[in-house]
């Protein structure tokens, strides 16, 4: 399994922001190539401002099918928008996890 962690302080409003997640959610789990492949979790820091992003999957196949999809480019463009220039992003290979 792999993934990407992502983080930015965003301190906007929050009807634009949470619309673009909920968009991005929405067209995922509509993808019949990305379901049981691709997750994808946004989280609000207890802080109010601080945004964490989790992404796993499964192949680079998997990877490269999201990456040239439309809903991805202009999702990765609002990010950077949102997060003022580009959030701090990590790639990530699994080592170990508890059982569900």
């Amino acid at each position: 399994m792999f993934g990407i962690l992502i983080q930015y302080d965003y301190d906007g409003d929050e009807g634009p922001w949470l619309a673009a997640v909920e968009d991005f959610v929405t067209a995922i789990d509509g993808d019949e190539e990305l379901r049981g492949k691709f997750s994808y979790r946004v989280n609000i820091a207890a802080d109010g401002v601080r945004r964490v992003h989790v992404g796993q999957w499964d192949s680079d196949e998997t990877l490269s099918h999201l990456q040239s999809q439309d809903f991805f480019k202009q999702f990765a463009a609002k990010v950077g928008e949102f997060s003022g220039g580009g959030p701090d992003a990590s790639r990530m290979r699994l080592a170990a996890e508890t059982t569900a």
